[in-house]
């Protein structure tokens, strides 16, 4: 799956480009950079490869999330609808402005239940974010259906699904706003960093300027700029965005790679009686870095992880049930909202509501499923390898 499996002479040529020059910052410095400007080459790949008008980079996909919903108008008070089944970093980044995260169930596409969204929209709801998890993609017609309907805005987190599409268009480029993350296990790695992609020109200038102390980047120097408003410092560095510039240009590798590997070894998976696989809403679209499948009880389920252990190949085989950076069920620290600053009232008590929510359909799903990650650097044979094993353990261990 991850883009630093194929970490080589490309990323060490753009890093040395920025060492050569000293300059590791990605504003200013105009005369010593000697005309290079790896985050605004990186910002304008974003654009052309994945086909938004704008990009801006951050810091983190962390960064690029809160980023996102403070240019969107996303503040204190306001509801979130996200999905039971996600990265900590969802909440997280909701939590930071002053707004509510409203989880809600998952379906077989491991992603926003639309019905689910529907049922927990109420006056204060301001925004529904998707989660891409796991290289597939939401229902966006129907969550696009229903942000129109109620006037919301569309915030995609796409920070696990770089590459797919739905219907033709890239995860990331269909809301109001969407984000990726960079970070060192994601398709493209910058190491750390993130962007924000985005077809609205005032979402993007808002952006730019949030990510660098309300800078508005349009004086003569950074000396000459005004603040037209407040912002944080979540910049990305030149040397980060020069590895994910290298990293940009192999896209189309890693995804034919992904997409080989995966089909190899879900046919072999497809020889176990009750197995089935996740819901694709655009199969097409998918970026195959996970192959995802369901057995038919949670206690086949917990054999099977068991038989892979013992059998040594537990590793990139991923229980979510049982995980506690992904599912509500194990994030006992936002349950109990254990911040080190005061949340505001609303924020305390819906996380406090969170500890008697029950996610049934939900746990349904999450307790028979299994994740397995797709790398890059396997060769056709040891995908073949591998499936034949995952074949015979899970035939010994259902039999």
């Amino acid at each position: 799956m991850p883009g630093f499996e194929f970490f080589g002479d490309e990323e060490r040529k753009e890093v040395n480009d920025v060492l050569e020059t000293g300059i590791l910052m990605r504003y200013g410095f105009d005369g010593p950079r000697k005309g290079i400007w790896k985050s605004k080459e990186l910002e304008a790949a974003v654009c052309t490869t994945f086909g938004c008008e704008y990009a801006q980079l951050t810091s983190s996909g962390t960064a690029a999330l809160t980023t996102a919903m403070a240019a969107l108008g996303v503040g204190a008070g306001d509801e979130v609808i996200m999905p039971a089944f996600t990265f900590v970093a969802s909440f997280e980044a909701i939590l930071s402005m002053g707004a509510i995260p409203v989880l809600v169930d998952i379906d077989e596409s491991l992603t926003l239940a639309p019905a689910a969204v529907k049922a927990a929209i109420t006056p204060k709801t301001k925004c529904v974010m998707p989660v891409h998890m796991c290289g597939s993609m939401a229902d966006m017609d129907a969550l696009k259906a229903i942000c129109a309907e109620h006037q919301l805005i569309l915030l995609e987190d796409a920070c696990q699904s770089i590459g797919g599409t739905y219907k033709g268009q890239a995860l990331g480029t269909i809301g109001d706003a969407g984000t990726f993350s960079f970070d060192f296990v994601k398709t493209i790695t910058c190491g750390e960093g993130g962007v924000i992609m985005t077809n609205n020109k005032e979402v993007y200038i808002k952006s730019d300027a949030f990510t660098d102390h309300g800078h508005d980047h349009l004086g003569v120097d950074r000396g000459a700029d005004l603040h037209p408003f407040l912002g944080y410092n979540f910049r990305i560095s030149e040397l980060h965005a020069a590895v994910g510039l290298a990293q940009i240009r192999k896209l189309n590798t890693f995804l034919e790679l992904q997409k080989r590997n995966n089909l190899i070894l879900r046919s072999y998976l497809e020889q176990v009686p009750g197995i089935h696989f996740r819901v694709v809403p655009d199969p097409a679209g998918d970026s195959f870095s996970f192959l995802t499948w369901f057995l038919p009880t949670q206690a086949q389920t917990e054999k099977a992880i068991a038989a892979f252990k013992e059998a040594g190949i537990l590793a990139g085989n991923f229980y979510w049930f049982a995980n506690n950076w992904h599912y509500i069920r194990k994030w006992d620290h936002l349950k109990t909202a254990k911040s080190l600053y005061a949340l505001n009232e609303a924020q305390q008590n819906a996380l406090t509501a969170l500890q008697t929510t029950q996610f049934e359909k939900s746990d349904a799903i999450m307790s028979k499923c299994i994740s397995t990650a797709i790398s890059l650097t396997w060769s056709e044979a040891q995908v073949h390898e591998k499936g034949a094993k995952f074949l015979a353990v899970l035939q010994a261990s259902l039999s």
